[in-house]
């Protein structure tokens, strides 16, 4: 179980090789399906989270249930790190896109692992930190960009972790359906279909299922500012 797609969580950045394999030794690998929920928002947050294959969606549902998903995330990425820092119930509910492995650490076994490595800390809290700067600007994008402008920039934020090139471009296998990716957008399934289907007429994109291919990058990360 200790490979390099784990130990290159936040959790195990800048520390030494042996003492990262005695606590990756002492977490719970759990092989989950699509469609899975690992929690739900409000549940009691008592365990930390690392994907080391497939993806993991985390969302919060709204009072009339409206779903918005504020990150989907792939291997070394790791979530429910929220709560050991501010004990509480859940703020979002993380499930599982395509079928994954995740290793899990209760958080009393965590913090009396931290107490005598307090730099590890830092590295939580500047993990912390990269999340909530780019949840300000999901906000900002929001308020300032228009929905083809979301669209570009969540394509070529998803190809960042999920792209691999090809001859054309890249391809980016995200598993997210129609509605996921508008509800990653903060949009309609029409209106964000519609952003995609004048990409792929301007020659931009090619869709593929729960795939697409980056044809033209330049121009997307033009149409994203």
């Amino acid at each position: 179980m200790a490979d390099d797609v784990v130990l290159s969580a936040p959790l195990f950045a800048g520390l030494d090789e042996e003492p990262s394999l005695a606590l990756v030794a002492s977490m719970t690998a759990i092989a989950v399906q699509r469609g899975d929920v690992l929690f739900h928002e409000g549940d009691p947050g008592d365990r930390l989270f690392v994907v080391r294959e497939g993806k993991i969606k985390l969302g919060r549902r709204s009072n009339d249930g409206r779903e918005n998903l504020l990150a989907v995330l792939g291997p070394g990425e790791m979530f429910g790190e929220l709560s050991l820092f501010d004990p509480g119930p859940r703020t979002a509910t993380a499930t599982v896109v395509a079928d994954a492995v995740v290793v899990e650490l209760g958080h009393s076994e965590l913090i009396a692992w931290l107490q005598d490595r307090p730099e590890v800390a830092q590295q939580l809290l500047q993990a912390l930190a990269r999340r909530l700067r780019r949840t300000n600007e999901a906000l900002a994008d929001l308020v300032f960009s228009d929905v083809p402008g979301r669209v570009a920039k969540a394509l070529l934020d998803l190809s960042t972790r999920f792209g691999e090139p090809v001859d054309e471009g890249i391809r980016v296998a995200h598993d997210l359906t129609q509605e996921e990716l508008a509800q990653l957008v903060g949009a309609s399934r029409e209106t964000v279909n519609k952003a995609l289907a004048d990409f792929a007429a301007r020659g931009w994109v090619r869709r593929e299922g729960r795939a697409v291919v980056l044809l033209d990058v330049d121009r997307l990360e033009r149409r994203a500012r």
